[in-house]
């Protein structure tokens, strides 16, 4: 070939862009749930700002998220375009279910968001505030059932510290696990439980829609432009927020983790996603890097310690 086509040719290919990532992010849950909300605002947000050309989701549902983090763990090893989401639920699902697979074998990249427990009812229910909660629980706490995510996440730990705030005991809670958002809220809406405990943009269009009733929300502060106390301001010391997390496949390479983590970064700031954390009701609580990861210990430790405290792990 003349060595000056080929001179050509090289500059071309050179001269190229070079082609976004393709990922594909497994929910570790069903559908509707906050992890996959999760991961489809992700999928969004990364081809509409053209971060990735290509984003597929996948859900994987089951025990708190460990069912999925195993398989992740097991088929993922190396693989750049893997993420997986996770979060405050999965800490607590890999303790209470003695989980051989943990967060130890996957590669974090970011906290993402912050989220509101809700304490919800039905439209119909005779409790009217968390004073009449309280006061059902005082009185018969196994009789209170609540509708929740996975066992031993962030829904149950709330569960139980409310339970012991209010001076009943928290090893009595009459806890359903259920494994994504929509079957809970479908336990609620039919009255088959007492209370439901979820993240507030699971609950949100119903609470609108007047077919549930706020009681109260579990973060320190309110949530902006919704019209219910605190737990604290209810009279119950007890604030909790919820947070969701993402993370790479073990075995990558550290600029393969370099690359993930950049384009998180241009997605966390980027305007479709802040415009969908404020849709959802979602706290910016972006955290990356070592910081992440020694965040990432220090609350695995804490959830440890609460779940000792309230019975659910020996």
């Amino acid at each position: 070939m003349n060595k000056f086509i080929l001179a050509a040719l090289v500059s071309g290919a050179l001269a190229l862009p070079s082609f976004a990532a393709d990922y594909t992010i497994m929910a570790p849950a069903a559908p509707g749930g906050g992890w996959d909300q999760t991961a489809r605002t992700m999928q969004e947000s990364l081809q509409a700002e053209g971060i990735s050309g290509n984003v597929q989701v996948t859900n994987v549902p089951g025990a708190g998220g460990t069912i999925g983090l195993a398989q992740f763990v097991n088929q993922s090893n190396g693989d750049r375009n893997a993420l997986i989401v996770g979060g405050y639920v999965m800490v607590g699902a890999i303790l209470t279910n003695a989980s051989p697979v943990t967060l130890d074998q996957v590669t974090p990249i970011a906290r993402l968001t912050g989220e509101a427990i809700a304490i919800v009812v039905p439209a119909s229910s005779a409790l009217q505030s968390v004073d009449d909660l309280a006061a059902a629980l005082k009185e018969n706490t196994g009789a209170v059932s609540w509708a929740g995510g996975s066992a031993g996440g962030a829904d149950h730990i709330t569960a139980g510290l409310i339970t012991k705030a209010v001076g009943a005991d928290p090893t009595q809670v009459n806890y359903i696990a259920y494994s994504g958002g929509g079957e809970a809220l479908a336990a609620v809406l039919g009255g088959q439980v007492t209370v439901g405990i979820s993240g507030y943009s699971e609950f949100a269009s119903q609470i609108e829609a007047g077919e549930l009733r706020l009681l109260a929300v579990s973060t320190a502060e309110r949530v902006p432009n919704v019209d219910a106390p605190t737990l604290k301001e209810s009279g119950v010391d007890v604030a909790v927020q919820n947070w969701r997390m993402v993370a790479a496949a073990p075995g990558i390479t550290d600029e393969q983790k370099a690359a993930i983590s950049a384009d998180i970064e241009k997605m966390v700031n980027s305007a479709s996603w802040k415009a969908a954390l404020e849709s959802r009701g979602w706290v910016n609580t972006y955290l990356a890097g070592d910081a992440f990861k020694a965040q990432l210990t220090e609350d695995i430790a804490a959830t440890e310690s609460i779940l000792r405290e309230i019975g659910l792990v020996q």
